[in-house]
């Protein structure tokens, strides 16, 4: 089952993707796709639910991000041992964690402005973990029976703000447009093994990043744990589990996003993005 947010930002609808690739109107079922919605029982019930008794959206249509209102939108740095190479980094002890702003989340097709100022805005193709049940104090082994699925995140980030502007990494992770989550949440069930995916991410058709989430340091099983010794997981909380070799940042000499580009993203099983670059607001 994949389930998705269709419509006008602000105005999204729930919806299911039907074996035949049709999105269905859910509206009839649930208010919206947020952590309420989420939880063990709710999509017990919606996996009961006949898509061909939904009625079908018609025409094209905005995909938003698949997540309403998530409480939580948590990042994870330096997790492929590929990325380390790359950035002539060592292994991080534990999981490297990282908050991401609310107001950045958009949805899979929306554009990537960039933020007044940007020097140097780069891209981060991830597999996102969605929480499902509430979790606190976990034990190994227990983190992906927590989960109520996975989808497609791109973390975006200026690295320059990052820095060079002081403080944490917030403020080159929070602006407008840099949390793309989508186009769908697919179930935990139809992904039995989240280590065995592939990710990729294109620049203007030039493949940059292409990698296997068998290459993490800490696993989504071990990263769900870890991050429960911490802070209480809510459903519907997105995290964010890092991002392969091939980010701007890495590359000799560093690329990073200007305006009229185009970035494509995907990943085995959770669909594609696709977003254009623009100017920063008001310019």
């Amino acid at each position: 089952m994949k389930l998705l947010r269709y419509g006008p930002p602000g105005r999204e609808r729930p919806g299911m993707m039907d074996d035949a690739g049709e999105i269905r109107d859910l509206s009839p079922h649930m208010r919206d796709l947020d952590g309420d919605a989420l939880g063990p029982e709710s999509l017990a019930a919606l996996g009961r639910i006949d898509p061909a008794t939904l009625a079908r959206v018609e025409g094209a249509v905005r995909l938003g991000a698949c997540v309403a209102r998530p409480g939580k939108f948590v990042c994870l740095g330096l997790n492929y041992a590929d990325n380390a190479r790359a950035l002539g980094l060592p292994r991080p002890q534990e999981p490297a964690i990282a908050m991401k702003p609310l107001s950045a989340v958009c949805g899979a097709g929306d554009d990537i402005e960039l933020p007044r100022g940007s020097a140097a805005t780069d891209w981060e193709v991830e597999l996102g973990a969605v929480v499902g049940r509430r979790a606190q104090y976990l034990e190994a082994g227990e983190g992906l029976a927590h989960l109520a699925g996975y989808c497609l995140v791109n973390d975006l980030s200026e690295r320059h703000f990052q820095a060079a502007r002081g403080g944490d990494s917030s403020k080159g992770r929070g602006h407008d447009s840099f949390g793309p989550v989508g186009p769908y949440l697919v179930m935990r069930d139809e992904i039995p093994d989240p280590q065995d995916l592939r990710l990729w991410l294109e620049i203007d058709g030039e493949r940059v990043q292409s990698g296997w989430t068998g290459d993490m340091f800490f696993g989504v099983d071990e990263i769900v744990v870890h991050l429960s010794q911490f802070m209480t997981l809510l459903p519907g909380d997105i995290i964010a589990t890092g991002t392969p070799a091939g980010i701007g940042a890495g590359m000799k000499p560093p690329r990073f996003l200007r305006e009229g580009q185009m970035v494509r993203l995907g990943g085995t099983g959770l669909g594609e993005q696709a977003h254009r670059v623009t100017a920063p607001f008001g310019t």
